[in-house]
């Protein structure tokens, strides 16, 4: 089969695509309304697929879209994972859980937050307690995303971006603009005020289809760090830990983790694989995210900032919406057919190593 055909060219397409998949593959399909409407005015939903034994206390789960534009990469992975038939080739008492745009407004509108300009990887916090804080993005929050967006002021604010890295090092850099930040409302990897809708849905997915599990594996899709097309398997829990040691035994010893520095992610407050274990503590949690290259890191950064100017200051629909939508598009889409293939490639051999280990434990 072609791994090509199972991307698609929009969320809606991509919908279509993954309930026709999941029903020719015989899963319980199941679906969560979002209360916002794409650009056409369409509806919006998160779809879930179960398949295996509803009892199973050994689960799969997959998750596409947490943010947003990149579930194109995570959709894609589960329509070739279902067209393969893998759904049928399940080890005996394992099941699988499908969530399929669990951020169907980010994916829609071909923006990598929520409705609430939240990045869902830095929501999953205790909003009753204080706030992690980040100085550095404090410091550059008129640059990261200014007022205006005219050349001028693009070269203004990159500027002072570049002064930052050259006073600090690249990776305080990318440390103050991407670990998260709680203050600054139209700013990039805003983590919010308080829990989004896309969290409570996945938190009630969780507790719908996973309550009767005690060992479960999750991968969660990504895009827009690393070489083109490369895989990159990043852990959450830190180096040494029992989670990690099973995530390498697992998946082997390319396994990164950003609390040592090993992965070509910022440490990050409020993701959703750092919380899972304790939202699932009745269970073995190995969580994994599977973070697949694209353009260059400072052209994503780019496109994140323009994005976010867009949505806060101008018109996503205007002429030059489009413009930036095209780019951001491209910042975490690689659509092109060695790209798809590699996705497709990875996620299968990474599905593969899930279950069986999750089968011999």
């Amino acid at each position: 089969m072609n791994s090509a055909e199972s991307f698609s060219a929009g969320y809606a397409e991509a919908r279509d695509k993954f309930r026709e998949a999941a029903r020719e593959a015989g899963g319980a399909l199941d679906a969560i309304a979002n209360p916002n409407r794409a650009p056409d005015g369409g509806d919006l939903s998160t779809d879930i697929a179960w398949f295996g034994p509803r009892a199973a206390e050994k689960v799969l789960v997959m998750v596409s879209g947490t943010h947003g534009v990149e579930g194109f990469c995570g959709s894609g992975a589960q329509i070739d994972w279902l067209r393969r038939g893998e759904a049928a080739a399940l080890p005996k008492g394992v099941a699988a859980l499908l969530i399929h745009a669990i951020n169907p407004y980010g994916f829609a509108w071909l923006r990598r937050v929520t409705e609430e300009n939240v990045d869902l990887n830095r929501n999953w916090l205790d909003f009753g307690q204080p706030l992690p804080e980040n100085a550095g993005y404090d410091e550059l929050a008129d640059a990261a995303v200014p007022s205006e967006w005219t050349a001028e002021a693009q070269r203004a604010s990159g500027a002072v971006l570049r002064d930052f890295g050259g006073r600090h090092g690249a990776l305080a850099l990318q440390q103050a603009l991407s670990g998260g930040q709680y203050r600054h409302a139209k700013g990039v990897f805003y983590g919010g005020a308080g829990p989004t809708w896309a969290r409570s849905t996945q938190e009630a997915i969780y507790a719908r289809y996973l309550g009767q599990a005690g060992r479960i594996a999750i991968l969660d899709y990504h895009t827009g760090l690393g070489p083109w097309g490369y895989a990159e398997p990043i852990m959450s829990d830190p180096a040494g830990s029992a989670a990690y040691r099973r995530g390498q035994d697992w998946y082997g010893c390319t396994v990164t983790t950003p609390l040592d520095g090993s992965s070509t992610s910022a440490v990050t407050a409020g993701d959703n694989l750092a919380m899972a274990p304790e939202l699932l503590s009745h269970a073995e949690v190995t969580g994994m995210a599977l973070e697949y290259g694209t353009e260059a890191m400072n052209a994503v950064f780019l496109a994140l900032r323009a994005d976010a100017w867009l949505h806060g200051y101008g018109d996503p629909l205007s002429p030059e919406g489009q413009a930036i939508k095209a780019q951001i598009r491209r910042a975490f889409y690689g659509d092109a057919d060695d790209w798809k293939g590699m996705v497709a490639g990875q996620s299968l051999a990474a599905t593969r190593k899930a279950l069986a280990g999750l089968a011999r434990g």
